[in-house]
């Protein structure tokens, strides 16, 4: 842990304001260590460097998510109430077969617990369609499941026949057509889902980080604590002052798209 509260205190040194927590599998960050999960204490040590205004957790499997970890989120203010878990798949033959905990009634009981847990909260997922012998009424039963649990950010991809995998020796290989068909379909009723979620937004206010100028638009753009780098959404904002990336305002929603924000800016919070 010494080691990463040493990186993280030269980042916040060096000017960085927003720390990303990531590993193959971030909830078990400790346990060859410490014989147990150490993510709660982590965060906690992170949360009280000098600098640091925003902690992000990407990649906690479902199974390992525990209540200690949903108190720490919801209890400190600089984690972000947002957590990136991926499910995979919801159909437990599926599940099964890719190694993975869960089906489809203990996935939608842990999404409920987690939104009762932190109020709020962001969860973002990835999916994986065409795994070797998902039957159309399998992937049926996933777009169901996403439409059911409205995941306020989504990954999809087809399964990939990567050499050398168990995965790629498995029986029931589908062709890429029909895998990257069922990504789309889940795309498209994501993206519909996203609006939704977006024009919810409208009024509200939320504090962004400026990123740059698009030159283009002829406005700012950023990211909010809704939204990780490089795979979620952006907001973008106008400003009656000059901003300066590594800013931080407070932005008013008055539009949105299909992913993004649109506002202005009403307050600069702090200036790099």
């Amino acid at each position: 842990m010494e080691e990463v509260l040493k990186e993280a205190k030269w980042l916040a040194q060096n000017g960085v304001t927003e720390l990303i927590v990531i590993a193959q599998d971030s909830s078990r960050y400790g346990e060859d260590i410490y014989g147990k999960s150490k993510l709660p204490e982590l965060l906690e040590k992170l949360s009280e460097i000098d600098g640091v205004r925003r902690i992000r957790v990407l990649y906690c499997y479902p199974e390992r998510i525990t209540d200690e970890l949903l108190e720490t989120i919801a209890s400190n203010e600089k984690i972000v109430k947002y957590l990136d878990m991926p499910i995979q798949h919801c159909n437990s033959e599926i599940l099964e077969k890719m190694n993975r905990w869960g089906n489809r009634e203990k996935l939608k009981e842990l999404i409920d617990h987690i939104r009762s847990k932190v109020p709020g909260i962001i969860i973002r997922t990835t999916i994986i369609t065409g795994f070797p012998g998902e039957t159309q009424e399998q992937f049926d039963e996933l777009a169901e499941f996403v439409q059911q649990i409205r995941f306020d950010r989504l990954g999809c991809f087809p399964f990939s026949q990567e050499e050398g995998t168990k995965a790629a020796e498995l029986d029931g290989q589908l062709d890429d057509e029909v895998k990257s068909h069922r990504a789309d379909i889940l795309m498209q009723q994501q993206m519909l889902i996203s609006a939704q979620n977006n024009e919810k937004q409208l009024g509200t206010t939320h504090t962004a980080v400026v990123e740059g100028f698009d030159k283009f638009a002829g406005c700012y753009f950023g990211r909010t604590d809704m939204d990780a780098p490089d795979i979620d959404g952006k907001i973008f904002f106008s400003s009656e002052n000059p901003l300066k990336t590594g800013d931080y305002v407070k932005v008013k929603v008055s539009d949105t798209l299909d992913y993004d924000l649109i506002g202005e800016v009403i307050e600069i919070e702090s200036c790099k």
